[in-house]
């Protein structure tokens, strides 16, 4: 049996590595491109709602919430009702709820937790809103956790007012 040995040209083979690898990062550019083809184009790729476009309005009030909870408080049922009775008397509007938190949170991982529970204090809000007759389709919601503050100070009476789900509009 002849055993034949194999040369391999390291510069040929390097040269073919460094094209494939250019290969696919063009591949990945094009996509991309393909995904952001305008200004806010990026939000509805993925599916989240251009925060820009709702407003704030006084008819529509925040309600707060207690540390680490996403349970509606009974003092912000009356607002809830109140924004509720807005809403079905203007069905043109679509409702954007935001969830926002304290810059404290349960576990090592804060910003995890505190953009899930911020998710649960807009689904919380929309849920009361939905059993007021609010129809589903009209309301998104939207966690911040605790990117948005209201307040930055470094006290309860200011991490209350960070604690809370936000309601803002905008026409269908």
């Amino acid at each position: 049996m002849k055993i034949r040995r194999c040369r391999v040209d390291n510069a040929s083979s390097s040269a073919a590595a460094v094209r494939a690898v250019l290969a696919i990062a063009a591949l990945a550019a094009s996509l991309l491109a393909a995904c952001v083809t305008s200004p806010g184009a990026a939000d509805s790729t993925i599916g989240l709602p251009r925060a820009r476009d709702y407003q704030l309005i006084p008819e529509l009030r925040d309600i707060y919430f207690d540390f680490g909870k996403a349970e509606i408080r009974p003092a912000d049922l009356t607002i809830l009702d109140a924004n509720s009775a807005w809403l079905r008397g203007h069905p043109s509007y679509l409702v954007l709820i935001e969830g926002h938190c304290d810059s404290r949170g349960a576990t090592d991982r804060a910003n995890e937790f505190n953009m899930d529970l911020g998710e649960r204090r807009a689904q919380a809000a929309r849920s009361y809103l939905i059993a007021h007759g609010i129809d589903p389709s009209r309301i998104t919601i939207l966690s911040y956790g605790q990117e948005r503050p209201q307040c930055a100070e470094q006290s309860e009476r200011c991490w209350s007012q960070n604690r809370r789900s936000r309601f803002l509009v905008k026409p269908r």
